[in-house]
């Protein structure tokens, strides 16, 4: 494990530290032509051996830095193609994080991953997937009857609501299985103070009763969840 966690290190500090947003912008504009894509592999090649201090680890850093360019160089191409420029980045992300993994476990890759996958909690996967999308869906079900009276003439950023009662629920429900049920009241409080100066400034009771409804319903979902899954 060790051993995966020096790994990762270096790639963090190779991919967001040492890579300046100049590169970044050389690389996406020449893409193959760019010098900065080599230097970016051969940093990366430099950091894995300074990080692991042993020089037999040679071939790991050669087949890291080696796939990093050309899951980098096939990033640069498929971009352009993508109307969300961030799912291409968590894709390499994703691929650069597997190559790391089959680097450390390529002995017996198929027995580890599958002991990985035994240990997973799904009775915890089920309650984060419920209190995400599926728990906002039912919010939005229960709150159809009220938005109608509610006049939707502020700007906000498209779905937003829907993305913060889901983190909100992630937090509740994270602090809720952890043991933590006073780190709730700082929720419920802290979003009080941001959604203050809206309220205030709209001047409408029906808004302020719609906000409050669904705050009460979200974090109410996400410590019911909480509670079912450590009655397990």
């Amino acid at each position: 494990m060790m051993l995966f966690t020096k790994l990762f290190l270096a790639h963090l500090l190779g991919d967001f530290i040492f890579q300046p947003t100049k590169w970044v912008k050389d690389k996406e504009e020449k893409k193959i032509k760019s010098k900065y894509i080599y230097y970016h592999s051969l940093i990366h090649f430099a950091l894995t051996l300074l990080l692991l201090w042993d020089l037999s680890y040679w071939k790991i850093a050669l087949v890291i830095a080696v796939s990093h360019y050309g899951i980098d160089l096939l990033k640069l191409y498929v971009t352009p193609s993508f109307k969300n420029k961030s799912i291409p980045f968590f894709i390499d992300q994703v691929l650069h994080i597997a190559v790391l993994y089959g680097c450390v476990y390529y002995g017996d890759l198929f027995q580890h991953t599958a002991a990985l996958i035994d240990q997973i909690d799904l009775n915890l996967v089920t309650a984060f997937v419920f209190v995400s999308f599926p728990a906002a869906i039912v919010i939005s079900k229960l709150l159809e009857g009220m938005s109608r009276h509610i006049e939707d003439d502020h700007e906000s950023l498209p779905n937003a609501g829907m993305y913060i009662g889901i983190i909100e629920r992630f937090f509740v429900l994270t602090f809720l299985i952890a043991g933590h049920w006073e780190v709730i009241g700082f929720l419920i409080a802290a979003k009080s103070v941001f959604r203050f100066n809206d309220l205030k400034e709209s001047n409408s009771r029906e808004l302020t009763e719609y906000i409050l409804i669904g705050t009460l319903l979200s974090f109410g979902m996400a410590i019911l969840t909480g509670i079912v899954y450590n009655s397990f």
